[in-house]
């Protein structure tokens, strides 16, 4: 009888977040906080439902004199204790499911569920608490068209790549402080128009902590509504930090064979690494890519990312590939394309 397959090792520095956030929790716990569930917009298609939030123990959340959310600096994103493994409720009109979330505090789960097309709200809650509305995406079976869309330099500015100026963007900057890439919104909202039905997906290997400042900052500055795909920061089993290239592939390739009829223009920056990962999808997916787009950092940009990305080539015969400094050029060659009327 063949013996079971050896448990993959741990990365210790991944067990030691893991205590230092049960020790946090706890100490938490002992001062009366509880747990809350803090969704974030999913998607799914016909018969299912991705269902996305994280369990957090939270500070309360500060308001202006008019009841609205105040303007926070980016570290108050980052001071919520996840809770490992909890048990999460979700609540779809009268049938009710059980999840766990992960050992971060993330739930990211398929429910079989049968929802119309749209936007559609159903409600989570953890531990006894007040159930919270939740949002999802239903792309109907007979969409063809979607749009994929990086976030830090393509629709915020961001210069994220160069490391000072990323622990400064995401954790001393103010959130109101943070500016839009000209004509993204527009350029993206016309897209929209164009294609009622498409889903909007927003893919970026930003920290899940940021998602309700993300979903201000997109709110505020008239981006479209668009599920969230985010990451967690945090050690894996077998590695320091997450691999964002890993995580942008990995849902790539699964909207791919989520969606099989639907092709994608995909958008993003040349600051990073946008282009060789598009490249690589185009390469395995060549059927569910409608076009790329990639928007060229400014010089100055360039510099603080720390230089602009190698261009990786791509196929003659491929899906259109375009590239301009701002949403409206994008928007201008995406027309000479035939990808935008």
């Amino acid at each position: 009888m063949a013996s079971a397959p050896p448990a993959p090792r741990i990365h210790w520095f991944a067990r030691l977040e893991h205590r230092i956030h049960v020790w946090r929790e706890g100490r938490a716990r002992r001062r009366g906080r509880i747990a809350t569930i803090l969704p974030f917009p999913g998607y799914g298609g016909p018969g299912w439902v991705r269902v996305v939030g994280r369990v957090l123990i939270v500070p309360p959340l500060r308001k202006t004199r008019d009841g609205e959310p105040a303007s926070v600096r980016g570290w108050r994103s980052f001071v919520g204790i996840p809770v490992s493994f909890a048990a999460v409720t979700v609540h779809f009109g009268d049938s009710t499911h059980q999840v766990v979330a992960d050992r971060g505090g993330v739930v990211d789960t398929v429910i079989h569920v049968d929802l119309e097309p749209g936007w559609q709200t159903f409600t989570i809650s953890v531990e006894g608490q007040e159930p919270v509305e939740a949002r999802a995406f239903i792309v109907a079976k007979d969409t063809t068209f979607g749009v994929v869309s990086d976030v830090d330099d393509t629709v915020m500015v961001t210069a994220l790549p160069r490391p000072f100026i990323a622990f400064w963007n995401s954790f001393v900057l103010d959130e109101h402080a943070r500016l839009p890439v000209p004509g993204m919104a527009v350029l993206l909202d016309q897209l929209l128009r164009q294609h009622p039905g498409a889903p909007m997906v927003y893919l970026s290997t930003g920290a899940w902590n940021v998602a309700p400042t993300l979903w201000r900052f997109l709110s505020r500055h008239l981006f479209p509504a668009g599920s969230m795909l985010l990451t967690d920061w945090g050690p894996t089993h077998d590695r320091w930090f997450r691999s964002g290239r890993e995580h942008k592939l990995t849902n790539l390739r699964r909207l791919a064979t989520e969606f099989p009829h639907v092709t994608w223009l995909l958008i993003g920056d040349d600051g990073q690494h946008d282009e060789s990962i598009y490249t690589q999808f185009m390469e395995e997916h060549p059927e569910s890519v409608a076009g790329v787009a990639i928007r060229r950092l400014l010089p100055a940009e360039a510099v603080l990312a720390g230089g602009r990305a190698e261009s990786e080539p791509h196929a003659a015969d491929s899906a259109p590939w375009v590239s301009a400094e701002d949403g409206a050029g994008l928007r201008d060659q995406l027309g000479e394309a035939g990808i935008l009327n």
